[in-house]
């Protein structure tokens, strides 16, 4: 089902049209799983479980894009994509922009402090989006 705006971002060159197996798809949300479930164990640091429920929802994003045959090495571009993939909410998505913009702090700057908030609705957040792409199915033969 792909999208007349995903295509658009094909042709000037920020999302690449790229045949997916399955194995990549399974490969993905195993990743995600694995780190979403530690996200969520409270005793780990809120730096920790932050990073653990980003990559968790950038593994999650990045099957939906793989699952429609697109791929991108644009991390904002992933979570942007998901109101086309999945036709996860604006404000939904916009939660993983702001995610992503903490981490990029985190990561480049050193900054450490994590909002609770925030760290709650990218966990919750995470989770709607592996629910969403497990509803997909597998790919079609």
């Amino acid at each position: 089902m792909p999208s007349q705006q995903l295509d658009n971002l094909v042709r000037i060159g920020k999302l690449k049209a790229e045949p997916v197996a399955q194995v990549e798809l399974d490969g993905l949300l195993r990743s995600g799983a694995a780190r979403i479930k530690d996200a969520e164990n409270d005793r780990l640091s809120a730096e920790s479980r932050f990073d653990l429920a980003y990559n968790a929802a950038h593994a999650f994003s990045l099957a939906a894009l793989r699952f429609h045959g697109y791929r991108s090495e644009n991390r904002f571009l992933v979570f942007q994509s998901l109101q086309h993939t999945l036709q996860l909410s604006p404000a939904k998505w916009r939660v993983l922009d702001q995610a992503h913009k903490k981490r990029n702090l985190v990561e480049y700057e050193g900054s450490a402090d994590i909002d609770a908030g925030l760290l709650d609705a990218l966990i919750r957040i995470a989770r709607e989006v592996e629910a969403a792409v497990l509803a997909l199915g597998p790919l079609p033969r």
